[in-house]
């Protein structure tokens, strides 16, 4: 099975942006503030943004099955306060949720956690605990930087997160690090803010003993883990510097990486300095990169094209990037492709 760990509904209808404009112009003019009840969405519109965009591109890619978030971009963590979060995550949530329910064979839920610049990360655990009991989803995506590109709130080694790990580990559920959209002019949100939230936060680990205190807390970097493999030998030595254990056994138990990378050398890079354990297969398609590669004539998002390429992965490699690590991290997802797969196997007789 081709398991893509990192989507976002980023074709969400009309509807949604609807809601977060009144949201928003609602923090200067309190009387017209937004309910839940006032998002009008239909199924057929959640149908008609999805069946032209990314499930015709995972049908044409062959991925089987997209773990499934908010788009991250839109979190904007930085916009009200922690009133405004909530609602706007829950509106967000919700959506997917619905996504789930429609296609319970192609998508699996991550929730958009609800925080705010300086609010203790303990404020988000109700709505964690809403979407991964209630609403069935198996992770969430944790924002480093609330404030939108100022860096405002406590690194995540810093106890104050310590509540959200706790939850984390009792729910059995990984975290995403992912940043949202840059309010700072300097960050550009997806070319530079995006890599700079992974690689800050892979730097992070290495300073902290996080680890020796949750030993089964799991982190996905995504983006191929920003910097982090191309200045390996860096990351090394600084742990070192630090007086930390080596990279393996400082950081990769806990610490896994996507395969948001787009394009074939740095997916060979990606390949030559992770080990395959820590390698979960993803694209993130119609999101950050949309276009059409000029070089290959394939979207640049298309990243099982370059796997595939790789000749010198084993199937046993490949199996692990594409499915065995996903189950791995995302202990919630095995019942839910058990279910997927007894259904496909009676459809097919």
């Amino acid at each position: 099975m081709i398991i893509d760990c990192h989507g976002h509904y980023t074709t969400a209808p009309p509807g949604l942006k609807e809601f977060r404009d009144l949201q928003i112009r609602a923090l200067t003019d309190p009387a017209i503030n937004p309910s839940k009840a006032s998002v009008r969405i239909s199924d057929d519109e959640i149908r008609d943004s999805l069946e032209g965009a990314q499930l015709r591109l995972m049908r044409d890619r062959g991925i089987d099955v997209t773990i499934f978030s908010p788009i991250a971009g839109q979190m904007a963590h930085h916009i009200g306060n922690a009133v405004t979060s909530q609602l706007w995550s829950e509106v967000a949530n919700d959506l997917i949720y619905r996504v789930t329910q429609l296609y319970p064979d192609n998508y699996i839920g991550v929730c958009q956690l609800p925080q705010s610049p300086l609010v203790p990360p303990k404020s988000v655990i109700p709505e964690l605990e809403r979407c991964i009991v209630e609403l069935g989803f198996i992770g969430c995506n944790l924002n480093p930087d609330p404030s939108g590109g100022h860096w405002k709130d406590r690194p995540l080694y810093d106890r104050i997160w310590y509540p959200l790990y706790e939850k984390l580990v009792e729910l059995d559920v990984p975290a995403m690090i992912h940043v949202s959209g840059s309010c700072n002019d300097c960050f550009h949100h997806t070319g530079a803010h995006y890599i700079n939230g992974d690689t800050t936060a892979f730097m992070q680990f290495i300073q902290s003993d996080l680890f020796k205190d949750f030993p089964t807390l799991k982190f996905i970097i995504p983006h191929g883990g920003g910097a982090a493999p191309y200045h390996w030998g860096r990351y090394r030595g600084l742990a070192q510097d630090m007086g930390k254990p080596p990279l393996a056994e400082h950081l990769l138990k806990n610490v896994f990486f996507d395969t948001c990378v787009y394009h074939l050398p740095g997916i060979k890079l990606l390949l030559e300095v992770v080990p395959t354990e820590n390698i979960l297969f993803a694209t993130e398609m119609v999101g950050a990169v949309k276009g059409i590669d000029p070089e290959t004539g394939y979207h640049y998002d298309d990243t099982k094209r370059y796997i595939d390429q790789v000749d010198s992965l084993t199937e046993t490699q490949r199996a692990l990037i594409f499915e065995d690590n996903a189950r791995r991290v995302y202990p919630r997802i095995n019942p839910i492709l058990d279910r997927i797969v007894a259904r496909k196997e009676i459809a097919h007789g």
